[in-house]
């Protein structure tokens, strides 16, 4: 088993990375096959299913799916060029990507939220279509956007079983398939996870460029942070909810040097450096799968609080960080899930706590022993969370429940040092149970926002 660390690190937009960035990977892909096509396309239609019928209007779904169907891609997407797409397209209900010419593409007839009809194959499907000058249908595609940005079509899931990479990829050093594989291939090789991340990631690129690219992802976190943490005012999407994120920064600069060693002010630091890239993500702002959007400031928030606040931390072990973290996250999203739509948000920040406790327990100087369990804690206390976003928003409780996720990560990975790695839960068992509570979880709570404070709080 490989999943890249830029699998899991995926640059994108928000607000959400299987409801916004996936539809857009899938409308990009539908355009790769219809340009093999021996014959004329004149339309284009599609239909959204299940928890992308149910929330995709709160998670853009319907803007990303006409951006993608237009050529947009999530990693280079320009925002303005973007806005006049969809203005052009609000007028002439024509769509015109590279090398096909002028399509009609209605979105009051030709995108479909279809609510009644779930797709077999994930909670989150849709289907893509082509039609001739007729309007007959003249090729088709299901896709399924299952998490973090990645995009299967119906046969991949089915042969894949949900993985990524084709069988035949080069074989990498350590194909470590679960956690107790890792710590067995540790105790072989006396080497540490990231190092054994970065020997599988070298079989696919040289160090240069990995190192280049980790960095890359850094540097778009801490922008994205940034933006968060200098930007006030209130999240679109109708529900009026403000921007706290800055003014929260400005009050703990102000409070300098004045009981900031204080545990509950720690805790501020890290909650207002994770809501910070949640209130971006949230005004669909360039973001970084960690391992989704709607997770996406768990992990920033603990590099950040290590580096700001941790004396000795040094940006040199960010690839130590985050190449740990992916492995984690890559043990999580093979055995398990990182999708909200089909294990609910012990999925997303759940598991983005797992990976962020994973990277800072490397960082400071834990063993791959003490790594583990420090990611067998975090997930462990996210077990049974659901996904239940306010009007199918990415804002409540999701912004907060990142600093939590926070939190949680840097008091799991204490915790894992103060020990010699033995444990009682294993982090495989953890994965385990949180796939069949997953499973046997009401969909009404796995990001469909039919329950819980999705109906208990007023939507306006």
């Amino acid at each position: 088993m490989f999943l890249s660390v830029f699998d899991i690190f995926k640059i994108g937009v928000g607000p959400s990375s299987s409801h916004t960035m996936g539809p857009m990977v899938a409308g990009g892909r539908f355009l790769n096959a219809l340009r093999g096509l021996p014959f004329k396309v004149h339309g284009l239609r599609a239909s959204l299913h299940g928890s992308l019928a149910f929330t995709g209007k709160g998670h853009a779904t319907d803007r990303a799916t006409i951006l993608g169907l237009a050529g947009f891609l999530p990693e280079t997407m320009d925002q303005e060029k973007a806005e006049a797409t969809l203005a052009l397209n609000r007028e002439t209900r024509v769509l015109s990507p590279e090398g096909l010419g002028d399509l009609v593409f209605d979105p009051e007839r030709d995108l479909i939220f279809d609510y009644d009809k779930a797709l077999p194959g994930h909670a989150n499907g849709m289907v893509l279509m082509a039609t001739d000058a007729q309007g007959d249908v003249i090729h088709r595609e299901v896709y399924y956007s299952v998490g973090g940005g990645f995009v299967l079509t119906e046969a991949e899931l089915a042969q894949k079983g949900g993985e990524t990479r084709t069988e035949d990829v080069p074989q990498v050093p350590f194909p470590f398939s679960s956690a107790a594989e890792m710590l067995e291939y540790a105790a072989k090789s006396s080497k540490s996870i990231a190092t054994m991340k970065r020997e599988n990631e070298r079989v696919f690129r040289d160090e240069g460029k990995l190192d280049d690219g980790i960095m890359r992802i850094w540097q778009v976190m801490r922008d994205c942070m940034d933006r968060g943490l200098d930007t006030k005012g209130t999240l679109p999407g109708g529900l009026s909810i403000r921007r706290r994120a800055a003014a929260i920064h400005e009050a703990l600069k102000a409070e300098a040097g004045l009981n900031q060693t204080a545990p509950h002010v720690i805790n501020d630091w890290m909650s207002t450096y994770a809501m910070a890239v949640n209130e971006e993500n949230a005004a669909g702002g360039q973001v970084v799968t960690a391992p989704t959007n709607g997770a996406a400031g768990v992990v920033p928030a603990v590099i950040r609080y290590w580096l700001d606040h941790v004396p000795g931390a040094t940006p040199r072990q960010i690839p130590e960080f985050l190449l740990t973290a992916a492995a984690i996250g890559g043990l999580v999203k093979h055995n398990a899930s990182i999708s909200g739509a089909e294990a609910g948000c012990q999925a997303e920040v759940g598991s983005a706590s797992a990976m962020a406790a994973a990277g800072l327990c490397a960082v400071l100087g834990g063993t791959p022993e003490q790594v583990e369990n420090a990611a067998e804690i975090a997930l462990e206390h996210h077990l049974g969370m659901t996904c239940d976003p306010v009007a199918g928003l990415v804002q409540v409780p999701c912004i907060e429940r990142n600093g939590l996720g926070a939190i949680k990560a840097v008091s799991a990975a204490s915790l894992a040092l103060r020990g010699d790695g033995k444990h009682f839960v294993p982090l495989d068992a953890a994965i385990e149970t949180m796939r069949q509570t997953g499973r046997d979880m009401s969909e009404k709570y796995k990001e469909t926002s039919l329950g819980g404070l999705a109906v208990n709080v007023p939507n306006c």
